[in-house]
């Protein structure tokens, strides 16, 4: 059987874009940091009010930093307000026992999704005191509208 030339150099063509988007990807990723995450915290879904890690939702002040723990179920955040210093590394931990919700804090880059089954964390430092706006920005159900909450950030030293 014989291939067409231009049949070849279209799949040479191919197998180079390939080799081109596969070693941009690994470029990126190692060069910026970008890597999926390595550890995935889990925890049963029917059980997080049980479960000692999200036993007392609110908010730990520590000598590292703040320490935010929250439930994201429909259509609540608990504790509905929070308050932190400015200034101090403030570590979100949040889970869902229902459905899966969206956590963004309007006006910062803080953003990530909350499933059901894993703990999300994530880490920032509010600059500026203020009150902030805490919403769900994934569909959860007919009272998604409804579901925010409030961030307080005080002062540094307060």
């Amino acid at each position: 059987m014989k291939v067409h030339v231009y049949e070849k150099a279209w799949m040479g063509a191919c197998v180079v874009l390939i080799i081109v988007f596969v070693s941009t990807i690994l470029l990126t990723s190692w060069t910026m940091r970008m890597h999926p995450p390595s550890h995935m915290e889990i925890i049963d879904p029917a059980k997080v009010n049980d479960d000692p890690r999200f036993a007392n939702p609110g908010v730990t002040v520590r000598a590292d930093g703040t320490r935010v723990i929250m439930i994201a179920e429909m259509w609540t955040f608990i504790p509905n307000e929070i308050t932190v210093p400015a200034g101090r590394p403030v570590t979100f931990r949040l889970t869902s026992p229902d459905v899966i919700h969206g956590f963004e804090i309007v006006g910062t880059n803080v953003n990530t999704m909350v499933v059901p089954g894993y703990v999300s964390q994530l880490s920032t430092t509010f600059q500026h005191p203020g009150e902030y706006l805490i919403v769900c920005h994934e569909y959860c159900g007919a009272g998604h509208h409804t579901m925010q909450a409030k961030l307080v950030v005080t002062g540094a030293g307060s």
